[in-house]
């Protein structure tokens, strides 16, 4: 596994758009760019970052621009600006030589997912899912009531740096749609309790996964070459995680279904599966989710509703890492080593 050099304080940052321009946030994306260069990191947007529109230039554009800040020296590593629903379009238009001849951190969330994932499978490039470049305008009241940045937002600034904190289940979550909450430090109301199929667990594996919605349209596509990747690290066990924005229960279970059908997850290479919060939930079926979890993986260690994805506060992973995760039925760890 490719492991890229971290961000020092004299680091530049490449922004480009690979899923939707942020023109219809652009002072909460300019509050998010300040605390990048609170750290001392340089920052170089590609042309197409700040459109207002659901893709951030055209499909041809949006490739071109990602593997323009790959091609430069001058870029340290590459964040993608948002998520969106049309990554995939690019995908196609992807000189992926260019990319591994290059290997930078790409960090990115949601829908990104389809541009981390095959870097990571494809190239052996490790890469970073959590945050965009524009997540990092959310502030929580510190003790005195001051305005502060979120621990999980620090966490991923800690990782862009080369220091990978032990992540621990937070105490409370905010289940609400981050981008939709008004202007204001964040709330986390809600106690975090997540749910499991053992008792304990202590596991090591290959860290991989994203978002769940976006790798089900990846499934036995050319850009699918997870297979060869399972082939390649098959000593080292996987550990897999998914981010659910907004599947239904019957959708996810039979997603979860075609992933094992697939050869993605089995019990012979899994070592277990980490599943987030769903932010925008659909029971169908009559089925839970935590029946359509339970399910589909009777054989093989599941821990869900974690502090992954879409709700807040989130883990950072880092795919293509070597992953130690720790549950005592009460609360979980998350140490990654970078071997």
């Amino acid at each position: 596994m490719i492991y890229p050099r971290f961000l020092s304080g004299q680091s530049t940052i490449g922004i480009c758009a690979p899923s939707a321009g942020v023109g219809h946030k652009l002072e909460s994306f300019d509050q998010s760019l300040a605390v990048l260069r609170k750290q001392g990191w340089k920052v170089w947007e590609t042309e197409h970052v700040r459109v207002n529109s659901l893709r951030g230039g055209s499909a041809q554009e949006r490739a071109g621009e990602l593997m323009s800040l790959f091609s430069l020296d001058a870029v340290d590593a590459v964040f993608c600006a948002s998520g969106g629903d049309f990554l995939s379009e690019i995908l196609p238009h992807i000189d992926w030589q260019i990319l591994a001849d290059h290997p930078k951190w790409l960090m990115g969330a949601s829908d990104p997912t389809g541009i981390l994932y095959p870097l990571t499978t494809l190239c052996d490039i490790a890469t970073l899912y959590g945050s965009n470049g524009g997540s990092f305008d959310a502030t929580v009241l510190s003790e005195d009531g001051t305005p502060q940045l979120p621990g999980y937002l620090e966490n991923m600034l800690r990782f862009l740096k080369g220091d990978l904190p032990v992540q621990e289940t937070g105490s409370n979550h905010l289940g609400a749609d981050i981008f939709q909450l008004e202007d204001g430090p964040l709330v986390f109301p809600n106690p975090t309790v997540y749910h499991a199929s053992c008792d304990a667990l202590h596991v090591r594996g290959r860290c991989i996964g994203g978002c769940i919605d976006v790798l089900k349209d990846l499934i036995g596509t050319g850009f699918d070459r997870t297979m060869d990747f399972i082939q390649r690290y098959a000593d080292d066990g996987f550990i897999w995680y998914f981010d659910n924005f907004a599947l239904s229960s019957a959708v996810l279970y039979r997603t979860l279904l075609q992933m094992r059908y697939a050869g993605w997850i089995s019990p012979a290479t899994t070592r277990a599966v980490l599943i987030g919060r769903t932010l925008f939930e659909n029971m169908e079926c009559e089925m839970s989710y935590d029946e359509a979890i339970r399910t589909a993986f009777p054989d093989i260690p599941v821990i869900w509703e974690m502090d992954i994805g879409h709700t807040v506060p989130h883990f950072s992973m880092i795919n293509g890492a070597m992953l130690d995760v720790d549950w005592n039925g009460e609360k979980a760890k998350l140490r990654f080593e970078l071997t």
